[in-house]
Formats: C-alpha cells, sequence, structure tokens
C-alpha cells in the first residue's frame, strides 16, 4: 500500500501526498497547489475584500451602523447560519450537496424544545443524535449506495419535514423552552459584550479550520473533491470520508436548531425552512467550489457576514422591502460562480 500511495502521488505532482492541481487532483492553494497567482488572491480573499468595501459604505451612509449594540445584532444573528455553514463546506469541498440542513435545523429546534422540559442535557442530546443519524444516513446512501447527493439530501429533507410535523402534531403545537434552564444563559447572555453564541462560532471555525487544513482527514476532503479515483488509487477512504462530511453537516445543522430555540425560548416549525440555499450561498461567496476540492472555512464565515451585513443594510433602508436580500443574495451567487468558472479557466489554461 505504501507504494501505491507513493506511485499516486508522484503522478498526480503531489508533494508528500498532499492535495495539489495536477493530475486532476484539486486542492486548497497553499496546500500543495497554490501559484501565488492573482487568481488565487481573487479566489481566496474576494468575499473579503467585498465586505469591507459594503462596511465602509455602510457606515458612511447609516447612521449608527458602527454601534455596539448593531454590531452585536449582525454577530448573533449570522451565528446559527455559520454553524450550517461550516458543515455545508466540509460536504461541498467533497464535491456534494446537503439540501436537507434547513429543515434538520428547524426539526432540531422542535425537539430540543420539546426535550427542554428534561433539563439541558436532553435539549442537545436529543436532537444532536437525530440529526447526526440524519447526517450519517445522508453519508451512507451517497458514498456506499452511489446515489445522487441532490436527490439523497432531498428525500432526507423531505423525511425530516413529516418528522418535524409529527412531532409537533402537524406545526400546531409549539414548545416553549421553560424558564430556568441551565442552558438559556449559555446562549442568551453575554462575554465582554460579545453574544456567546458568536463565541462559540469563533471555536467551531477554528477547530474546523485546522481539522482542515491541518489534519489527514481535511487532506482526504480535498482529494474525494479534486478527484474520487485518483484518491482512491492514493489510498485515501473516499466512503469514509464522504460520510463524515455528511454526519458533521447533520450534526451542526442540529447543534444550530437547538441553540437557536433555546435563543428564541421556543421551537418555531417554519423558523430555518430555506436556510439551506443561505448556507451553499455564503460558502461559495466564501471561494468554495461547487466542482469540489478546493475551500476553506475562513471564506464561509465571511460569506454569512457578507449576507448579514448586507440585509441588516437592507433593514435599515426605509424605502427597500426585506425581500430584496434575496435579490442581491443571488446576484453575489450568479456574480461568484461566473469569477470561479473564469478563473478556474485562467488556471488550467497556465
Amino acid at each position: 500500500m505504501t507504494a501505491v500511495k507513493s506511485t499516486a502521488a508522484s503522478a498526480t505532482g503531489l508533494p508528500g501526498g498532499g492535495p495539489g492541481r495536477k493530475g486532476g487532483v484539486r486542492g486548497p492553494f497553499g496546500a500543495g497547489g497554490g501559484d501565488g497567482s492573482a487568481a488565487e488572491f481573487v479566489q481566496r480573499h474576494g468575499a473579503l475584500v467585498v465586505l469591507a468595501a459594503v462596511l465602509a459604505v455602510a457606515a458612511l451612509t447609516i447612521d449608527g451602523f458602527f454601534s455596539v449594540g448593531n454590531l452585536n445584532h449582525i454577530a448573533v444573528g449570522a451565528a446559527f447560519p455559520a454553524i450550517i455553514a461550516l458543515g455545508m463546506t466540509f460536504v461541498i469541498i467533497t464535491g456534494g450537496i446537503d439540501l436537507s440542513v434547513g429543515t434538520v435545523f428547524a426539526l432540531a429546534g422542535v425537539l430540543a424544545a420539546w426535550a427542554s422540559q428534561y433539563g439541558s442535557l436532553a435539549a442537545l442530546a436529543l436532537p444532536l443524535g437525530v440529526c447526526g443519524l440524519i447526517g450519517a444516513l445522508n453519508g451512507v446512501l451517497i458514498a456506499k449506495a452511489r446515489l445522487a447527493p441532490f436527490i439523497v439530501t432531498l428525500a432526507t429533507m423531505l423525511g425530516a419535514w413529516g418528522l418535524m410535523l409529527a412531532v409537533s402534531d402537524e406545526g400546531s403545537e409549539t414548545y416553549v423552552v421553560p424558564d430556568g434552564l441551565a442552558l438559556t444563559p449559555m446562549v442568551q447572555e453575554r462575554f465582554l459584550g460579545i453574544g456567546y453564541p458568536v463565541l462559540l462560532v469563533l471555536v467551531l471555525f477554528a477547530v474546523g479550520g485546522v481539522a482542515l487544513r491541518r489534519t489527514g482527514w481535511g487532506q482526504n476532503l480535498y482529494a474525494v473533491g479534486g478527484n474520487e479515483d485518483a484518491a482512491a488509487l492514493m489510498g485515501v477512504p473516499v466512503a469514509r470520508t464522504k460520510i463524515s462530511a455528511y454526519s458533521l453537516s447533520g450534526l451542526l445543522a442540529g447543534l444550530a436548531g437547538a441553540l437557536n430555540a433555546v435563543w428564541l425560548g421556543s421551537g418555531v416549525t417554519i423558523f430555518g425552512i430555506g436556510i439551506e440555499l443561505d448556507a451553499i450561498s455564503a460558502v461559495v461567496i466564501g471561494g468554495t467550489l461547487l466542482a469540489g476540492g478546493y475551500g476553506f472555512v475562513s471564506g464561509s464565515l465571511v460569506g454569512v457576514l457578507l449576507l448579514n451585513v448586507i440585509q441588516n443594510i437592507i433593514n435599515g433602508i426605509g424605502g427597500l422591502s426585506s425581500a430584496f436580500q434575496q435579490v442581491v443574495s443571488g446576484s453575489f451567487l450568479i456574480t461568484v460562480v461566473l469569477a470561479q468558472n473564469y478563473l478556474s479557466r485562467r488556471r488550467e489554461g497556465n
């Protein structure tokens, strides 16, 4: 097996077997495949440049935009979608997609609110267990049965929706988180003026970034997304890697939904439906390729912040409907995908 790995790495131009760009295996720039070009800079930092520009314009045109209260409102509002986007990043890097996370998020909120009557541990354990299993089911069907990710996650999205309706009596029952729950202060209060959900997001993204860039598991994600057949020749456990990515996506969506229910004080059945589209948009806007094999969690975080800042600006402008935010987000997404295709063609031509 050692000889096979060495030969595959040599054939694909991978220094030390890490992900690269040659031989059809795409990997992260700066992790064996970077070329230091302007195209690389745009791919990695384009969303951050746009975010900085949007913030500068907002600071000049909207009174009180940079107030502590408004900034904390933006940060907390972005926290729960960011947790979902983190899991989505892992999935998209493998070349897949997860359409179930929005409904899984809503299901987790209902389960957490229902289980909160039995304490904080139950309020977390039940949604995490159920949503983690849904994610694992996605991974097994995609990796082992070789079904299309779009079809599988669409099916589990419908299944999660049905389960949520069953638990909530067709949506007519809204479970309320009881007063005095030990978990509530850890979600609703602040530390040094920063909401605890924001701090949790920073920790999760730091851990996710290290895992993605500095561990064999992260390199396996890149290899599978770059070229699945070449990754198998290199000895990468393709099926196990995909299952882990989808399991984490379901688990993180469940965590976000459970914490959101505690934040709101109830499990609202319709809250979060459609958030999977925002998560996908944020990940792609942040620079992760939909084709797989390239991406980074920091870009996804920037993408989530950018979309939430735009929404905050639109809400602050009296003459614009909140629905206009969807138009802006869609325009951003189309522009980014077009830019990604152009940059990819340039790199392939070099």
